[in-house]
């Protein structure tokens, strides 16, 4: 009888380990156990604390923790069931409340939407808020990276086949040469900076960044400007957004990871399901050497773990 308890704590400590909660396990086991077994319970979880009053209590961060954990499994599927204009536009907006921490959500949907779907969030954003995002992003944010962020957030680029290759040549040393000069000017202050990345189409700037490695000694721009996060995220989401949102989907397992960017685990399976997912997870697996179904498998508990699994069988 003993073990038996003894195996059942450990099954409920480990129901509010990872990402989500084993719902059935709490169910099955909580639901049976008398007030002594409770106790035991308490007093063998680091989830607990006894004062000088001999009052046994939650730890408030593990119980804050726990509560974030419920909620995970809900807030995907809200988040799911959205349209995606409004899920855009609702995901913006919480970028802008988190804060700096969160800014490369803007990028992430500014740089990754087809144009009408950009401008689908945008009209969206009117809608819910009563504002426009660009007003949000220029009144909120208030460092270097401004005028990029609102430029990205209100681009309508050309998806069509053609480019001209010496201007792409032209731009990509343009580029070049203001992270050269990174030391007397951040490079997202000249203006021609931002034009490039923020109007110029995702096949104009294939060949912009094809043409900087020739001036970098066959570097990529990304690598040349690893001290400026923001423009990282700008070059990653319009050249390789797999290599971006594996980068993701691997800061967001990590249980010491801060909530908000645990939350890039929802964000990036719930938007690209059914768009790039293949492309992500073939990537996550040349990347780290396993799955990330079989990650998924081994970090998350109950209805969220299988909503995740389902949501990532969609995309093959």
């Amino acid at each position: 009888m003993a073990m038996r308890f003894y195996d059942e704590v450990d099954v409920v400590v480990k129901a509010f380990s990872g990402f989500g909660v084993d719902e059935k396990s709490l169910i099955s086991i909580l639901g049976k156990w008398n007030k002594d077994e409770a106790k035991n319970f308490r007093n063998r979880t680091k989830f607990f604390i006894e004062d000088e009053r001999h009052f046994e209590k939650w730890v408030v961060d593990q119980m804050d923790k726990i509560k974030w954990e419920f909620l995970r499994f809900q807030g995907a599927i809200v988040l799911w069931t959205m349209h995606q204009w409004e899920r855009d536009a609702h995901l913006i907006n919480e970028a802008l409340i988190d804060g700096p921490k969160s800014y490369n959500v803007l990028v992430e949907i500014g740089c990754t939407r087809k144009s009408d779907e950009l401008f689908g969030a945008r009209k969206a954003y009117h809608s819910l808020y009563a504002r426009s995002i660009e007003e949000d992003v220029a009144s909120i944010v208030t460092g270097v990276e401004r005028k990029l962020f609102v430029a990205l957030v209100s681009s309508y680029r050309y998806e069509g086949p053609k480019v001209h290759e010496e201007t792409a040549k032209s731009e990509a040393k343009t580029l070049y040469n203001a992270v050269v000069n990174a030391a007397k000017k951040h490079p997202i202050e000249d203006e021609d900076v931002v034009r490039i990345l923020s109007t110029r189409s995702k096949l104009h700037l294939k060949s912009v960044f094809k043409h900087y490695k020739e001036f970098s000694a066959g570097k990529g721009m990304e690598e040349n400007v690893e001290a400026y996060p923001s423009l990282i995220h700008t070059v990653e989401c319009l050249s390789t957004p797999h290599t971006y949102f594996t980068k993701v989907l691997e800061e967001a397992i990590n249980l010491h990871a801060d909530e908000k960017v645990k939350g890039g685990l929802t964000r990036v399976i719930v938007t690209r399901a059914d768009v790039d997912m293949k492309v992500i997870k073939e990537e996550y697996r040349k990347k780290n050497g396993g799955t990330l179904i079989n990650k998924i498998e081994g970090m998350a508990n109950g209805n969220f773990k299988d909503f995740l699994l389902t949501l990532l069988a969609r995309g093959g």
